[in-house]
């Protein structure tokens, strides 16, 4: 074989697969018009919009702690780095007041912005691209009356080869199913126009599976019997919403609606982590049909699920009273008992969640337990829940680890979690 002419066709067809490469991978920019005045929307197409805004939780995602609402920054971590969310308001230069509905609605459903770039799916493209159109113009409409905040967020700069947005191709060649949902059938028993409704509210601007469902390799999310089968956020467990919830009871719609309402059910507990503000500015303010509607989707979820038996809680709390033979059991007559138990105590502001049946300890890892020891409850979901102190400072990893296995075993009915010190001493060392 010629040498030469060998190594010229390799070159040639190197530049062939460079070229076809630039050309799939390459957007086109969409020409910037000038912000849509508030006029140019109808009112209950802006009243819809904002609806849809809550029910998508925007503000939670693009709005860093302390800064102006939906101006972008918050730091979004992943095993590549930070990535920090985008300024969403109407201002022409660092948000989107320049952008037209195609470009608006290219980015929901493609993931690619205005001019031509492909976003990290940080940003849940994955699930937005199932949104009508209506609903898109709509929520539009909503994010082009609001103040404009003209405020530059960081940029995400990722390491090699996570910096090379081009690469996100193929990512969506394989994980981006464009389009509305495929049918499904309903449970049997259940509404259907509101299990309907229910599901494409959680599977579309809910993205609920960006942080309920389990990743893989490539870091998108599982499908099948994985979806909404549990994943993580921040360091913290984000529970099954499917028949695999650790939950010792099945949730049950009602369950739902005043855990997605309030943040908290008397037969699961309280919220505690991102799912606190998720609740305060995304779903307590949904129509009361829409929230309905998800609880009977995510209830169906768990239909054929069985509970779990518990012990009564005036037995648990009264032989708790009677047991000072641990560490454990001292730590939580002293510090806990006072606000957790269901039937003893003082009245005080706020409610009593039942730790017997918090998720939390019917998890298999202890990380939302320990976080929530650590650092309190500062920011409930809503404000009549009141507030939880942290015991960073009150209690060393001894104590939180003896706290923690007396209630997950004698409180919670469970097995007691297996280098439980070590797991508190590294958490604890995540913040000094």
């Amino acid at each position: 074989m010629n040498l030469k002419k060998w190594s010229a066709g390799v070159a040639g067809v190197a530049v062939i697969a460079v070229v076809v490469g630039m050309a799939l991978t390459s957007h086109s920019t969409i020409d910037p018009v000038s912000p849509p005045q508030a006029g140019h929307f109808s009112h209950d197409e802006i009243a819809r919009g904002q609806q849809l805004y809550q029910a998508g939780d925007c503000a939670v995602c693009h709005t860093r702690p302390g800064g102006k609402r939906d101006a972008g920054g918050l730091a979004l971590n992943s095993p590549m780095g930070a990535i920090y969310s985008t300024n969403i308001t109407p201002d022409p230069q660092y948000g989107i007041g320049g952008w037209s509905f195609e470009a608006f609605r290219r980015a929901m459903r493609e993931g690619i912005d205005r001019e031509g770039n492909h976003l990290y799916p940080a940003f849940p493209y994955t699930a937005y691209t199932h949104v009508s159109d209506g609903d898109l113009k709509a929520l539009y409409a909503w994010l082009m009356t609001r103040p404009a905040v003209h405020e530059a967020a960081p940029e995400t700069d990722l390491g090699f080869p996570f910096n090379i947005r081009r690469g996100i191709w193929l990512w969506n060649q394989l994980f981006l199913d464009k389009g509305p949902l495929p049918v499904a059938r309903v449970p049997e028993g259940l509404d259907p126009a509101r299990w309907e409704r229910g599901r494409y509210l959680v599977e579309g601007l809910g993205h609920c599976s960006a942080c309920h469902s389990p990743r893989n390799l490539l870091f998108a999310e599982k499908g099948g019997e994985s979806h909404l089968g549990g994943g993580e956020v921040d360091g913290w467990v984000a529970p099954a919403l499917n028949a695999q919830s650790p939950a010792p009871h099945r949730w049950q719609e009602e369950d739902l609606y005043q855990f997605l309402k309030t943040g908290y059910s008397p037969r699961h507990g309280a919220t505690a982590g991102p799912m606190a503000p998720v609740i305060k500015e995304g779903t307590s303010a949904l129509a009361e049909s829409d929230l309905r509607a998800i609880a009977t989707y995510i209830a169906g979820l768990q239909k054929d699920r069985t509970d779990r038996p518990l012990l009564p809680v005036k037995a648990i709390e009264s032989a708790t009273l009677r047991s000072t033979d641990s560490e454990g059991a001292r730590l939580y007559s002293g510090a806990c008992m006072a606000c957790h138990a269901q039937s003893l105590g003082a009245d005080m502001h706020g409610v009593r969640p039942s730790l017997q049946q918090a998720t939390q300890f019917h998890l298999a890892t202890p990380d939302n337990a320990i976080r929530a020891v650590l650092d309190g409850v500062t920011e409930p979901a809503s404000d009549g829940l009141g507030t939880m102190p942290g015991f960073r400072h009150n209690m060393n990893d001894s104590q939180v680890a003896a706290l923690l296995n007396f209630i997950r075993q004698q409180v919670a009915g469970q097995p007691t979690w297996p280098d439980l010190e070590q797991r508190v001493r590294a958490i604890r060392a995540e913040r000094h």
